[in-house]
């Protein structure tokens, strides 16, 4: 493929695999680590973790994206990767509940400082349109696959280990992915037109605004995490104490929606060549509410069976793959390339903004009232969500979509011009 014969590409994304690889085998091992410390209320310990990554991120990508271009880019991603490694090899060493918000907070900032900037170095190395677009695609099938992979990967680990030997492989793949950056040419910044930080740290929130389309991702975004919280919070005291799992059947039961995942995110560029990403996403938002409705059937019947929780963990993993794999090509096609790392900070934030509003109510109101009010609250955000998507993104709106893109100042690449019309 020629987009892997470019070499600092192919190094990015390498450090970009490993790191996610890292990010999942923490996901796991977190998630045992707060039943080991609190029991039936992990679910409380791992909502409150969660959302206090969601708060950095909701705060800090947009700042990121507003002074990114003030540093070198290659230095900060190497400095961000060292400091997320020196702070997963804590992590296995906390003895109070506190200490997991503290050490996470640290994380998470720093993961939140290297997703912006790292999105915003790729159009920087691939610069034709169509490659750049194979490029968000790759970006996407990569992080399914560690959704799926780390969950296996962690199950096979914890049959010859304790969970706390992950956070090892968690620190270690942080390291190299700093080594693999620290060898690629990472261009700086081009400068903002925006001379102000607090300028440059709203415009993308500005554009999603203004842009019926984005606007509709809006909503799409509330639908993903509310789907997802079930599966990211629930899973680890679903399966432990429903239905009276392992650490190991944990990992497998998240793989299972991985695999959705996995499944549907190759599928999709096939599938997007003919059908609108509207439809492909509207479709994914459908499948999500069908899903959270289904979770819900399953606590208030008592039916807590192996394969009925496999099989709507995957049916989530399909329906977050529907809506998620065809966003980057949304948003690409929807602004000028200036704008491009404020619109993915943007919505980086943005979306984190939704899984902030639904991990407290997957982890608190799920512990403290059970998981049948919790998914019900869930199911509901959901609908609304796909309400709100089909109300917000008009059917035809490739004439608001040109013209957003030219008020950016400079036209559209063909294949993006394409994806304007398919987004429609």
């Amino acid at each position: 493929m020629r987009l892997f014969a470019i070499r600092d590409y192919r190094h990015l994304f390498s450090a970009q695999i490993i790191a996610l690889f890292g990010t999942g085998l923490t996901t796991v091992a977190l998630g045992l680590l707060a039943y080991d410390l609190a029991g039936p209320r992990a679910g409380t310990v791992l909502g409150t973790a969660l959302t206090v990554k969601m708060v950095m991120y909701v705060v800090i990508a947009p700042l990121t994206a507003a002074y990114v271009d003030r540093f070198p880019r290659r230095t900060l991603l190497v400095l961000l990767d060292v400091v997320r490694a020196a702070v997963v090899l804590a992590l296995p060493l906390v003895t109070e509940v506190w200490h997991i918000y503290v050490l996470i907070g640290l994380l998470q900032a720093a993961s939140a400082a290297f997703t912006p900037t790292f999105q915003a170095v790729i159009p920087d190395i691939v610069t034709d349109g169509s490659d750049y677009t194979r490029a968000l695609s790759a970006s996407q099938v990569a992080s399914t696959m560690e959704s799926l992979l780390s969950p296996v990967l962690a199950a096979l680990a914890l049959a010859f280990m304790s969970f706390d030997r992950l956070f090892l492989g968690t620190s270690a793949g942080f390291l190299l992915s700093a080594l693999l950056v620290l060898s690629t040419r990472v261009p700086d910044a081009r400068p903002s037109p925006h001379t102000k930080a607090w300028d440059k740290a709203a415009s993308g929130i500005r554009t999603f605004l203004r842009t019926p389309r984005l606007r509709g991702v809006l909503a799409l975004n509330l639908v993903v995490a509310a789907a997802g919280s079930i599966v990211v919070v629930n899973t680890v005291n679903y399966v432990r104490d429903e239905l009276s799992g392992s650490q190991s059947d944990v990992a497998w039961m998240l793989a299972a929606s991985g695999s959705g995942t996995l499944l549907a995110a190759l599928a999709l560029p096939r599938v997007l060549d003919r059908i609108a990403a509207r439809t492909v996403m509207v479709t994914g938002a459908g499948v999500l509410v069908a899903a959270t409705i289904a979770a819900v059937a399953l606590t208030a019947t008592g039916v807590t069976t192996w394969p009925g929780t496999a099989v709507v963990w995957a049916v989530i993993g399909i329906g977050m793959a529907l809506i998620i794999t065809p966003t980057g090509s949304v948003l690409r096609a929807s602004v000028g390339p200036n704008a491009i790392p404020e619109t993915f900070a943007a919505q980086f934030s943005l979306s984190h903004l939704a899984w902030l509003i639904t991990y407290p109510i997957a982890g608190w109101l799920g512990t403290n009232a059970g998981f049948t009010p919790a998914w019900s609250a869930l199911a509901v955000l959901a609908g609304a969500g796909a309400i709100g998507a089909l109300l917000l993104w008009p059917r035809h709106d490739g004439r608001q979509a040109v013209t957003t893109t030219s008020a950016a100042g400079r036209s559209a690449p063909r294949a993006e011009r394409s994806a304007l019309s398919k987004a429609a």
